[in-house]
């Protein structure tokens, strides 16, 4: 006779419902559901206090009736023209950085692997000094160097990684590391010969910042989100194929190059635009798809939920940086630089006592 405990690997096998749209069939673990789910009403919850508190206070009844188009001059100011702009800004960066650590993470099989940590965004951040310190020019030019800072370097960085035509993930590791070296050393050089109002603005950049952010911010961010994200997502079979190593991918009939050429540009592409959005913005992108692991329970990459996780993530940190030390509010960077470092000591202290028992 067969007991209960016979039929509990049976249970554990059982594969995730199927959710289905006419021919489009997607696999849905209930626990990744309600992660989502939370990690939504989180964003949610940080979006209508972000747009309630300021200056300006507004009660949440009165931001809802504002977002509904029926709220008085001075309130639908404060949340159109102040505050949302903002708050979205922070949503679309929170989610670019998120996917596409989970990208490089993923790709590259190390928890490092994330754009701050192998040189993409500090590739970014020396094309946008490039534009503020050398050339001088307004929010398109800085926008404009981040972006091509970060596809340049992300080129460099493939290309010295290459060994008879195939990336290797720890190269990938280890040379985007070296480049990031150089040009943070880069970077230090081009600040102190700069003028001392444009190193202050820099600097300020570098840190990572939302101040200001109005529309001519979030829009550009949410397209390439809107694109770059479902992209990346209808990749996210093949990247999990690609954990198991590149001779079982390729002998699952993944062609192993082609797909991790297009992974690296999908999310070197949301890294660039978000760094240049927010400038350089530390440990979003190395902790949230690690925070998105840990809640669903699951060792492969989960996109959909590291990128809500990322935006909720930014979304909290930029909320708390305005307030928690108000009337001075800080960069978002020094906070989440902060929360990074106090992150990576605990991940580190519970790896030593699990190595022990």
């Amino acid at each position: 006779m067969s007991t209960g405990a016979t039929t509990d690997p049976v249970r554990r096998a059982r594969p995730a419902p199927v959710l289905r749209a006419g021919a489009v069939a997607v696999r849905v673990a209930p626990r990744t559901a309600a992660v989502a789910l939370a990690v939504c009403a989180v964003a949610a919850i940080t979006i209508v206090v972000s747009l309630a508190v300021g200056a300006y206070p507004l009660s949440v009844p009165e931001v809802l009736r504002t977002l509904a188009g029926h709220g008085d001059r001075a309130a639908e100011f404060a949340v159109y023209d102040l505050r949302l702009p903002r708050v979205l800004t922070a949503l679309f960066v929170g989610a670019a950085f998120g996917v596409s650590g989970a990208v490089f993470q993923s790709v590259a099989r190390n928890p490092l692997g994330s754009p701050d940590i192998i040189g993409f965004t500090t590739g970014s951040a020396t094309g946008a000094l490039i534009g503020v310190l050398l050339l001088g020019g307004g929010s398109a030019v800085i926008a404009g160097g981040a972006v091509g800072g970060g596809l340049l370097v992300a080129a460099l960085v493939y290309l010295l990684a290459r060994q008879h035509g195939v990336v290797r993930p720890h190269q990938l590791i280890l040379v985007g590391i070296g480049v990031s070296a150089v040009l943070a050393s880069v970077n230090g050089y081009l600040m102190t010969r700069a003028r001392l109002g444009d190193a202050m603005q820099a600097a300020v950049w570098l840190t990572g910042s939302l101040n200001g952010r109005g529309w001519e911010h979030a829009v550009p961010v949410g397209v390439i989100v809107a694109v770059g994200v479902p992209g990346a997502l209808a990749l996210s079979r093949p990247l999990g194929v690609l954990g198991l190593g590149d001779d079982m991918a390729g002998a699952l009939g993944v062609p192993v190059e082609r797909v991790r050429r297009t992974l690296l540009a999908v999310a070197v592409l949301l890294t660039a635009v978000a760094t240049a959005s927010a400038g350089p913005v530390p440990f979003v992108a190395l902790a949230a798809p690690q925070l998105a692991r840990r809640m669903t329970g699951s060792p492969d990459a989960n996109l959909a939920v590291s990128g809500l996780t990322g935006a909720a993530l930014l979304a909290l940190a930029d909320l708390a940086a305005q307030r928690l030390f108000a009337p001075v509010a800080l960069p978002v960077g020094v906070f989440t630089g902060a929360l990074g470092g106090v992150y990576l000591v605990w991940l580190l202290a519970a790896r030593r006592r699990g190595a022990r028992w």
